[in-house]
């Protein structure tokens, strides 16, 4: 996500609106006469029988470490790989190569006659054996490992990655995506935002294409990248930065061109073997979904009055989607993408005499309450005195009009996930209110199993909010998955079914407390907020943060991202960090647990965030209890002790402010057994040493490690106790830093072709801090040895040099 600009009219809403108490003194005594503790060492034990012994064989550090390259063979010869490493096959005497033995690998004969397999995921050595002619060649095959060396922490202005690795630029912010459209410029005055690709680009998926321009999920040189567009570096989108950004009147082609280039882009990539990959500027895939793209609400909410708008008088429609962050897709080839900090950029001040209570208590819990708006949008007095596109970010009440005549319910149409098909250009892009209106940061489903409910898993990115997760009404029926009306299969899934909130219990145990209604008291009176009724589910649903304070769920540190194991259907979620005033002293719990001081700034609470993971009970993600631990710790290794540095880091894979978090796809090696995971940073407690950063891991599951006792600090010397559950620590075999990116970007969206020898990168608002005159970054420029211009945000494609699988 991004944080606070100063000085160009914006902030991403990320404060703390939660005024309800952390702990009740009803939570205080649970805690005490809980009957459903557990004792941690039983917990460890019944993970590690769930996983089985398979799991964790060969996976010594001295199978972790090393850094080999790919490897060739003949007839007559043998030769050691690791999971992942492409193997060629070389002979002057034919290409006959056949396998007598071993897991089967897929040979792949290239442009010039080379035959090569990558080596499959194995739990222990393993041997493969080809023939040809009447010799054989023997491949021995170790478990997965992480094969680069680690990048050291730098504060560079290019992306930098492991030696044996390459970097290639692809799409970048004003880049056409549609015929007739000029190149971009980067001075200024580029317009027609519509039809380039947006700013800030965040998560990213692949969706693969067949040959003929079908959907086809294993396709790894032709596919669709779908991005989201979260915000603006706007001091670089006009030629001498924006007019009057702060409080207007904007001009209205500036106030055009910022809001096009927020939104979702969709973008045909394609791959040559030899020349890398590129992107097709016409391709009739390609396009653009904005602030302005017109959609349709599904779900319980939809019709509701607090839908109701001048735009959709009956409260079934909706008008674009803004401050796009993480994502998530689903197993019939469509995406999520998620509307998180969108109050911020309403007008919203001066009218409570016109408003409710309860719609003021909605406001203020959501933080609609600027007196401007982001950019101030507003403030455009249109040429065309019937265009809206402005007015609508004006959401006061007016004095003797209605919801329906004026715009004050605009701020109830987002805050939603979204639901894209990427392989239809026409089809209208639906929001499914199931899930809740909160600062959705992503929604991931959980590992699907025919005959099983679908799970969705989502963050509410700001200090202090909760940890969600939807669960269908229905079973998956795998015969969906490629069905060719893609959207009427996500109204099957995303329209009906219950959303619930997590509470985490000091043991390490969890429960997920339903928000339906009957069952969801009344909200308590807190601040200037009288108690809150809610009148049916669509009051809960629209207003789902009041819902979760009501039943009392866990206040968390800024939940963001989440991913599911594709193994062991365990999800993680990156927490990405928190301030004294969010998790003070004597404020932190078991899932929230430390309190220290950090650098730079001097400032106390947990600058470097964490990651947690909860493994669902009975192993059924439609289950409402489960075990947690948390699985890795930010830390300063050079500056922090062992009550802040719990996971045992050290200058190879220490990190701060965990963001983005991605698990391998199961179509690779890299999938498998120990699926690799990917960890990506938006920090600013350790930029006084390394630029943001992408780590790769091989994480273990939950209860590999134990209860753990800190002691945290506060100023004048105070101390406080915590006890927490930790996983085990990390290690040069389990944890490395894997990239690091230019100047003031941070680093966000990550996805590979399903093969795995292709990973796809977001880097976002390099320079972030510079100006027109003065730009802090000269990336992508930089990258090609170039110092000059204005910074652009935009996707890097990563590969191999051997052809493996990368970063194993």
């Amino acid at each position: 996500m991004t944080d606070l600009i100063p000085g160009h009219g914006y902030t991403d809403g990320d404060v703390d609106t939660n005024n309800t108490p952390g702990q009740t003194l009803w939570e205080l005594a649970d805690a005490r006469h809980s009957r459903r503790s557990v004792m941690r060492g039983g917990l460890a034990a019944s993970s590690a029988a769930f996983l089985g012994g398979a799991m964790l064989t060969g996976c010594t550090e001295d199978i972790l470490g090393g850094t080999d390259g790919g490897k060739t063979v003949a007839v007559n010869q043998e030769v050691a790989v690791t999971t992942g490493q492409a193997v060629e096959l070389t002979t002057s005497a034919g290409k006959d190569w056949k396998q007598v033995e071993g897991p089967e690998v897929e040979l792949v004969t290239e442009e010039d006659g080379r035959i090569s397999f990558i080596a499959p995921a194995v739990s222990n050595v393993t041997t493969l054996v080809f023939s040809l002619l009447n010799g054989l060649a023997r491949v021995l095959v170790s478990p997965a490992k992480l094969s680069f060396q680690a990048v050291d922490k730098n504060r560079n202005d290019i992306v930098t990655v492991p030696q044996g690795y390459s970097v290639q630029v692809m799409t970048r912010l004003g880049d056409p995506i549609a015929a007739g459209v000029a190149d971009y410029k980067n001075d200024g005055t580029d317009t027609d935002f519509d039809k380039r690709i947006g700013d800030h680009g965040d998560a990213l998926h692949f969706f693969g294409l067949s040959p003929n321009g079908k959907r086809n999920d294993n396709s790894s040189k032709r596919g669709l990248l779908v991005q989201n567009h979260e915000n603006l570096n706007i001091q670089y989108l006009h030629p001498n930065g924006p007019t009057n950004v702060a409080s207007g009147p904007r001009p209205e082609a500036e106030a055009v061109k910022e809001i096009d280039a927020h939104g979702v882009s969709i973008t045909e990539y394609k791959s040559d073997r030899r020349a890398g990959w590129s992107w097709v500027k016409d391709s009739a895939f390609n396009h653009r979904i904005t602030p302005n793209t017109p959609m349709q609400f599904n779900g319980p909410a939809k019709g509701s009055d607090f839908l109701k708008t001048v735009y959709s008088t009956d409260g079934t429609q909706g008008r674009g989607t803004i401050n796009n962050c993480a994502n998530g897709h689903t197993e019939w080839g469509t995406n999520l993408t998620c509307e998180e900090n969108w109050a911020g950029y309403f007008k919203r001040s001066g009218d409570d005499a016109l408003r409710s209570a309860r719609e003021l208590t909605s406001l203020r819990r959501y933080g609609v309450t600027g007196s401007a708006g982001n950019y101030a949008w507003s403030s455009v007095t249109p040429a065309n005195p019937s265009d809206t596109r402005f007015r609508r970010w004006d959401a006061r009440a007016t004095e003797g009009l209605t919801a329906v005549q004026d715009y004050r319910n605009e701020p109830n149409q987002m805050g939603w996930v979204v639901e894209i098909d990427p392989y239809d250009p026409a089809s209208k892009p639906r929001k499914r209110t199931a899930l809740g209106r909160f600062g959705h940061e992503g929604a991931w489903l959980g590992k699907l199993e025919s005959g099983r409910k679908v799970a969705v898993y989502m963050g509410d990115d700001a200090r202090r909010e909760y940890f969600y997760k939807f669960v269908s009404s229905v079973a998956w029926d795998s015969r969906d998955a490629l069905a060719e009306n893609r959207l009427t299969i996500g109204d099957k899934y995303l329209d009906s079914g219950t959303l619930y909130v997590a509470k985490f219990n000091a043991d390490g145990t969890g429960s997920w407390l339903p928000l339906v209604h009957g069952q969801v008291p009344n909200r308590p009176a807190a601040g200037n907020d009288p108690e809150y009724v809610f009148q049916n589910q669509q009051d809960i649903l629209v207003n789902t943060r009041l819902a979760a304070d009501a039943v009392g769920a866990t206040p968390m540190d800024r939940p963001e991202w989440t991913a599911c194991n594709p193994r062991t259907g365990e999800i993680y979620l990156t927490l990405t960090n928190n301030n004294s005033s969010g998790r003070p002293l004597n404020g932190t719990d078991a899932a929230n647990p430390r309190h220290y001081v950090s650098q730079p700034g001097n400032s106390y609470g947990n600058a470097n965030g964490h990651i947690i993971r909860i493994r669902e009970g009975g192993d059924n993600q439609a289950a409402t209890s489960f075990i947690w631990d948390i699985y890795l710790f930010g830390a300063d290794s050079a500056e922090a002790g062992a009550d802040v540095n719990i996971s045992g880091l050290d200058a190879g894979n220490d990190f701060s402010s965990p963001d983005g978090l991605w698990f391998s796809r199961t179509q690779n090696p890299a999938g498998h057994l120990r699926p690799l995971l990917w960890i990506q940073t938006d920090d600013g407690a350790f930029t006084d040493r390394t630029n943001n950063q992408m780590l790769a891991a091989l994480p273990g599951f939950v209860g590999d490690g134990g209860s753990k006792t800190i002691t945290n600090s506060g100023t004048g010397g105070a101390t406080a106790v915590q006890t927490t559950q930790a996983g085990t620590a990390a290690t040069a075999g389990t944890l490395k830093r894997f990239l690091t990116g230019p100047l003031e970007c941070e680093i966000t969206g990550v996805d590979t072709t399903p093969d795995g020898r292709t990973l796809f990168v977001g880097i976002q608002h390099p320079g972030e801090n510079g100006s027109a005159a003065t730009p802090s970054s000269n990336w992508p420029q930089s990258q090609g040895g170039t110092y000059s211009g204005r910074p652009r945000s935009a996707v890097v494609a990563i590969t191999k040099d051997d052809g493996g699988v990368v970063g194993l």
